[in-house]
């Protein structure tokens, strides 16, 4: 019995012995693969956050990207090692596919965002401080993310919109040019003469420091209503400036109108006039 149990000792031995001669070559091999292979691809991340940086790819997106190559690659060195140890990928790769397939459809909507990150990073339709308008929001952005874009709204609002959004829609970069126009509604009675009314609201307008001289302001009839006429007076200013100057330039007006006796019509009371100039 004891002579059996030496021969199927000798038996196991023998195939460990096999099994580690066959293996052990392949071991060492992946080990050297994945050790060589991670120092390479340091020094590749190096060469591509220089790469980026010459290229003027923003700040926000260069670490993303870095990290997207890095996990790319480690990767592959990985999947290099296995398969010179002499692992089976086929099964791995299909469950690999199956679990990002499902991912893809579960994440589908952040995917879209994404992929619009990317864009907006890459193509710069603005940047960090840049007063945007889309649709009806307007404000200064104060961050651009893979998947969002936060904006401050002159009202000290913050509004994180879907980058997918963004990319869908019409964006209007007010930085971009430097200037933006505020639109202000000033109402004067129908006896009043437009052209006299027209100088007063320019000259009060161009004594405020942060209205700018050029182009000068842009001021027109924009309706008649049933007591009085309906102005549209349009002033250019920095963008920073947008909301300081609202309130200025509506101050300048209303304190204009009175030092030259400019009157306005009340909805109670109004008196049967005759048009001026």
């Amino acid at each position: 019995m004891q002579a059996e149990e030496l021969d199927i000792f000798g038996k196991y031995l023998q195939i460990a012995t096999d099994k580690a001669v066959f293996f052990l070559p392949r071991i060492i091999g992946a080990g050297l693969v994945v050790w060589i292979g991670f120092k390479i691809i340091k020094k590749v991340l190096k060469m591509v956050g220089v790469a980026l940086e010459k290229t003027g790819i923003s700040k926000t997106l260069r670490p993303f990207v870095s990290s997207l190559v890095g996990v790319v690659l480690k990767g592959t060195a990985l999947f290099i090692a296995a398969s010179i140890v002499g692992a089976d990928l086929t099964g791995l790769m299909a469950i690999l596919a199956a679990v990002g397939f499902a991912v893809g459809m579960a994440l589908q909507g952040s995917l879209g965002n994404f992929a619009s990150g990317i864009l907006i990073l890459t193509l710069k339709p603005y940047k960090i401080d840049d007063w945007i308008q889309l649709e009806d929001k307007f404000g200064r952005v104060s961050e651009i993310g893979i998947f969002s874009t936060d904006i401050i709204t002159p009202g000290n609002k913050v509004l994180i919109i879907p980058n997918s959004k963004i990319t869908d829609s019409v964006v209007t970069n007010y930085s971009e040019k430097g200037m933006i126009r505020l639109e202000l509604l000033v109402t004067m009675p129908y006896s009043e003469s437009f052209p006299k009314v027209e100088t007063i609201i320019i000259d009060a307008l161009l004594e405020l420091p942060g209205v700018l001289k050029d182009p000068i302001p842009d001021i027109g009839i924009q309706t008649f209503d049933t007591h009085t006429i309906q102005l549209l007076v349009r002033p250019f200013v920095n963008p920073d400036d947008y909301w300081p100057v609202t309130f200025e330039a509506n101050k300048a007006i209303k304190n204009a109108f009175s030092k030259h006796g400019i009157q306005v019509a009340y909805s109670e009371g109004v008196e049967m006039g005759s048009i001026g100039d």
